[in-house]
């Protein structure tokens, strides 16, 4: 997860709904990021179908006590798999859950009322049961066999 950058986020409205992703600053696309982790689940593709699963499995690198990557300024480098979420590839992020408030956002939808930025509440994932705390997941060793850990979309 990215390091959080305080902005004045008392406007009214608020700058996620007077800008567009693409025009919004590095410090306020950090923010839209609601801290899930979900888009560190391992995923796999069905050569056949093409068809995306989901599993429970996250690198080394996840905390799986707060869905949070402890080396988040690395992410790309440490495993290179890691797509870094950038403004320039949201149009890509199809992958993500429902819930991820970059592609609700891009979809022209609302933050969801537990979102850090609407409720205030940094633990309002937690509280609604979204995220990577909600899923009891498996840290990669590299030695997992991906197929016994699929789960359904997040």
């Amino acid at each position: 997860m990215s390091q959080k950058v305080p902005l004045n986020i008392k406007q009214n409205p608020p700058f996620w709904e007077q800008k567009s992703l693409e025009e919004m600053t590095q410090a306020e696309w950090e923010l839209i990021c609601d801290g899930c982790g979900l888009c560190c689940l391992t995923k796999l593709q069905d050569e056949d179908t093409g068809e995306l699963l989901y599993t429970r499995v996250v690198c080394r690198y996840s905390d799986a006590k707060t869905g949070q990557c402890t080396d988040y300024a690395q992410r790309s480098v440490n495993v290179p798999a890691c797509v870094p979420l950038t403004k320039e590839r949201v149009a890509e992020f199809e992958w993500l859950p429902d819930t991820c408030a970059y592609r609700m956002l891009y979809r022209g939808q609302t933050l969801a009322d537990w979102h850090p930025l609407v409720s205030g509440n940094a633990n309002g994932l937690k509280t609604a049961g979204v995220g990577l705390l909600a899923i009891p997941v498996v840290v990669d060793t590299g030695k997992l066999d991906y197929e016994n850990y699929v789960i359904d979309k997040p």
